[in-house]
């Protein structure tokens, strides 16, 4: 499956926003994808997964339930939504798939197998 992320921009502290991954592909619907993200000079972290069906949900503790994930299998569609944006959360989000190991095992960078581009968040304070 082939990922694409957008919906990236500048916002100011405490505005919310909408990313989108785009799932080319009709396996979309039967992988797990999760949202990471990579602020500058740090390690790409992991944000939040949504199992294939879409009724299970992972996210990161440290970020205190301000982002939800969510997709759309009938559009190959997935989503952050992400509220109260803090200037650090400024980073390049990117969208994965097809994770090779259990839903609830599915946080790590080599988890998923296929990877978006990224697209880049900067919250302004």
């Amino acid at each position: 499956v082939q990922l694409q992320a957008s919906g990236g921009g500048l916002v100011q502290a405490g505005d919310s926003l909408r990313l989108s991954c785009t799932a080319s592909g009709r396996a979309f619907s039967s992988y797990d994808m999760g949202w990471f993200r990579q602020a500058p000079g740090k390690e790409r972290e992991f944000v939040a997964a949504i199992n294939y069906k879409g009724d299970r949900i992972r996210n990161s503790a440290s970020l205190k339930g301000r982002f939800t994930i969510s997709r759309n299998n009938a559009n190959n569609m997935g989503y952050l939504q992400m509220f109260t944006l803090e200037p650090e959360d400024t980073a390049v989000y990117y969208c994965a798939a097809n994770c090779n190991l259990a839903f609830t095992s599915c946080r790590e960078i080599g988890d998923f197998r296929s990877w978006g581009q990224g697209t880049q968040v900067t919250v302004s304070s």
